[in-house]
């Protein structure tokens, strides 16, 4: 059984080629969101495996997200992935802080993302 990956991203060309990615590189179930909020309600109604996250979204940033979810049983132990245009320090030292599993900068190659998504699911818990 393939590992279901949450996407959330407001820009739908980058939701759709994470998607892509995942999908057809990967092999992996994926779950798409267009915002924090409707991220939040697809995670407690499919409980995914991992979920990756854009910082900047309307209606609920990554970050706040990202916060949520670490308060919601069932969910909390679900690694996260941020994804962000900018490598800013203090931007990837927030997201640390908040239990994120990786950081990934967009633009990325598809090969490096499914690499990344495999490494953090077979770490262990």
């Amino acid at each position: 059984m393939s590992k279901k990956i949450l996407v959330a991203d407001d820009e739908p060309d980058v939701l759709f080629m994470t998607a892509f990615s995942l999908r057809t590189v990967g092999g992996f179930e994926v779950i798409e969101a267009r915002n924090g909020l409707e991220a939040l309600e697809k995670a407690q109604q499919t409980t995914p495996d991992l979920i990756i996250l854009d910082i900047k979204m309307p209606r609920l940033n990554g970050y706040e997200t990202c916060r949520r979810l670490k308060e919601i049983e069932g969910l909390r132990e679900v690694p996260v992935i941020f994804l962000s245009a900018k490598g800013q320090r203090q931007e990837i030292e927030e997201g640390m802080n908040l239990g994120a599993a990786g950081y990934i900068l967009k633009p990325f190659a598809p090969e490096d993302l499914v690499s990344k998504v495999q490494e953090i699911l077979g770490r262990p818990k």
